[in-house]
């Protein structure tokens, strides 16, 4: 038995241990922030993993996927995904013996020019899970899970992973799976580290990041005179890859009837830039999918010939400079309109 000392005692160790608990267990900051409800958590738990895990039930066929990617994806891809205006192929490049293999032969030689998406991807989950995050471009996660199977079921025909009349769904992936061009191409041992033990890296860099070249400035143009003597060159180059040949056609001279007429009412540059979809990759103020335009005459204002630089750009399009994605050339941009465009820019694209 304990005595009156010891019994108080013990009540009082009690009661610190109970107020300590609660302490552990009350938020750190009072009326701050609350623990996530279980339709929250879902709703950001979204990735789907390799082994199928996370992967939500549904169903697609290929022809389904051919209608939502014509609506929703062609514009940026193609309608057969063999697009480079906007962002690198994800289709070609996988014959029916990488089927077999599961291994593309093109990323071991120079059989094929440049790298598209069914050329690298090793896992089916990685294309249902990019797109059912991250497209279309202009409203992600708006489709729904039997329109991702459908839109990845479609992109897999293509590769002829899967038949015209074929279907997609979380029951046959796995089987799916193995037909994969490049499903055996994922190398996991050559780490940096395999056996646990540090190393140094195979290239030090540091070398590489002095004395870096800055950026070409242009000192000559193709003379009018000879834009056309060998042909168009934009036609001549293969339509995968890095690789764009500049719009050579010399541009017709304007009839002497038209010298006369009354000049056409100037559009404002806003609504050229809405007119010519430079507005699908740009914004004036903030980063789209490019540089925001007045971070462009930002960086060219202090050149004496950017005007020249920034039409033959605007005609002939550019990649490398502001990042990977590649402008298109706009050869489609009637000379009035691209001056305009190119003066503003020049004028420091001001409001």
């Amino acid at each position: 038995m304990f005595s009156s000392p010891s019994r108080l005692l013990v009540a009082a160790l009690l009661a610190a241990a109970s107020l300590a608990q609660a302490q552990t267990s009350a938020p750190r900051f009072e009326g701050i922030g609350r623990t996530a409800t279980p339709a929250e958590l879902r709703a950001w738990d979204i990735d789907v993993r390799p082994d199928l895990r996370g992967l939500p039930p549904g169903r697609g066929t290929v022809a389904q996927g051919q209608d939502l990617w014509e609506a929703k994806c062609a514009g940026c891809h193609g309608v057969f995904g063999e697009s480079n205006e906007v962002f690198n192929p994800l289709v070609g490049g996988t014959t029916k013996e990488d089927i077999r293999t599961g291994r593309v032969a093109a990323l071991r030689n120079n059989s094929y020019p440049g790298r598209t998406t069914m050329m690298k991807v090793s896992e089916i989950t990685s294309l249902w899970d990019y797109i059912n995050r991250a497209m279309p471009w202009t409203a992600p996660k708006t489709l729904k899970p039997d329109e991702v199977y459908a839109v990845t079921a479609y992109l897999l025909s293509l590769a002829d992973v899967l038949p015209a009349d074929g279907e997609l769904s979380d029951k046959n992936m796995a089987q799916v799976q193995q037909r994969l061009p490049n499903r055996h191409g994922k190398i996991n041992t050559l780490t940096m580290w395999p056996d646990g033990q540090r190393r140094q890296p195979d290239v030090q860099g540091s070398a590489c990041m002095k004395n870096c070249a800055t950026e070409p400035r242009i000192s000559s143009y193709l003379p009018e005179f000879a834009r056309d003597a060998h042909g168009n060159l934009a036609q001549q180059q293969r339509l995968v890859g890095p690789q764009r040949g500049q719009d050579t056609l010399r541009k017709a001279a304007a009839p002497a009837a038209q010298a006369t007429a009354a000049p056409a009412v100037a559009k404002p540059v806003t609504a050229l830039l809405q007119q010519h979809a430079c507005l699908a990759c740009h914004q004036v103020d903030g980063k789209l999918v490019g540089p925001s335009l007045r971070e462009v005459a930002a960086r060219y204002r202090d050149r004496p010939d950017r005007r020249d630089y920034l039409s033959e750009k605007l005609r002939s399009g550019s990649a490398g400079v502001w990042g990977p994605v590649p402008m298109p050339a706009q050869a489609h941009v009637p000379e009035a309109d691209l001056k305009a465009i190119v003066d503003w820019l020049a004028e420091g694209a001001r409001p």
